[in-house]
């Protein structure tokens, strides 16, 4: 099993950043892929996602065409929390149904708290990408140097954007008011 680990704090709501991150606008932009309209139950191609969505990404990915058949199994909106380091919480996962790998689950974690210096609020977001390919040791020997490496990138490329729109007020494009 391959894990990717990323995470990132940035100044803002944890409602803000949790919109953004289930935009499938921003994920086609971070993937480089589209959503697909198979007709498929909860499938969407566009909004955001909900608990048992559907989404099919069709692209290309090192040079071939790639289907990525996607289910959240996991998804907990932004809710109040016990824990005394932070004031609210929330999770998504998606999990891959079909395609090119023969295990994929990614696991969106966001914890707010209170930046006490500024008294706004800062989200952490920790992303953690667990992934096994098919074929053996040549797919072990992909997953590692291949495939761990592009998807941090990913991960980082995404947090970036996020940032960047939370933190501005690039994020009123994709935020429901």
């Amino acid at each position: 099993m391959n894990i990717v680990r990323e995470s990132i704090r940035i100044h803002a709501p944890i409602d803000r950043l949790f919109q953004l991150s289930t935009s499938l606008a921003l994920v086609q932009q971070t993937l480089g892929m589209k959503p697909l309209d198979t007709g498929v139950a909860h499938g969407l191609t566009s909004g955001h996602i909900l608990a048992n969505s559907r989404v099919v990404w069709r692209g290309w990915k090192f040079g071939l065409p790639t289907q990525h058949h996607t289910l959240i199994t996991g998804y907990e909106p932004p809710h109040p929390t016990t824990d005394p380091n932070h004031t609210a919480e929330a999770f998504f996962q998606d999990t891959q149904e079909r395609g090119r790998f023969a295990f994929f689950q990614h696991d969106h974690h966001f914890a707010e708290s209170n930046d006490a210096a500024t008294n706004t609020p800062i989200t952490e977001l920790r992303d953690e990408v667990r992934f096994t390919l098919p074929f053996g040791l040549p797919g072990r020997l992909a997953a590692r140097f291949l495939l761990a490496p592009h998807i941090r990138r990913l991960c980082r490329k995404r947090f970036a954007l996020l940032k960047n729109l939370a933190e501005g007020d690039g994020w009123r494009t994709f935020v429901d008011a």
